[in-house]
């Protein structure tokens, strides 16, 4: 059995409410987790205090709190552990801009945001609120963003995990950008 079918078998049954799924499942899963952590924080400001294993604990319980999800493959699963760890740096970017009382928070591009690049700091915050008015308009065109840049998928994988072709893929992508991009810049 292939690790990815493996996988899916362990999610549908972790759905299902099989005792034991999710503690077998979790090994299979830790190192790539971690490696998305790592990804995220080098987009982190410098600084960042945060750990990618303590980043991974944090999205893990928060993954677990929820309800059974309706797991509907590997995909779907990363998808979701990268909008959970978004939300765990969203919410420790908002407790320190409190701290700050909205002091020193600067403007970036569209560009910086999504592009990850490790020498970057992308502001989060503007990010995430730029994000939530994408998704209030259209919501598959946020998911597409998550699925890609937060989420590391591909277009193939991304696809999948919606349920559109990879042209939909291409096609959204290049409209939430352009989307984005003229959020950010009304900042």
């Amino acid at each position: 059995m292939s690790a990815d079918h493996q996988v899916t078998r362990l999610l549908f049954a972790w759905t299902s409410g099989e005792e034991g799924a999710l503690t077998r499942l979790m090994p299979l899963l830790y190192e790539e987790l971690r490696r998305m952590a790592e990804s995220y924080l080098r987009g982190e400001r410098t600084g960042q205090t945060l750990q990618p294993t303590a980043l991974v604990h944090e999205a893990y319980l928060r993954l677990v709190a929820q309800q059974l999800p309706d797991w509907q493959n590997r995909s779907h699963f990363f998808g979701v552990a990268s909008q959970l760890m978004r939300q765990v740096l969203v919410d420790r970017a908002r407790v320190r801009r409190a701290g700050k009382r909205g002091g020193g928070v600067r403007k970036i591009s569209l560009e910086d945001t999504v592009s990850f690049a490790p020498e970057r700091s992308p502001d989060l915050l503007a990010l995430d609120d730029a994000l939530n008015g994408l998704a209030a308009i259209d919501p598959r065109k946020c998911r597409v963003i998550e699925l890609r840049f937060f989420g590391g998928l591909d277009v193939e994988e991304t696809a999948r995990v919606l349920n559109i072709s990879s042209a939909t893929v291409g096609r959204e992508l290049r409209v939430a950008k352009a989307w984005l991009y003229r959020e950010m810049k009304k900042e």
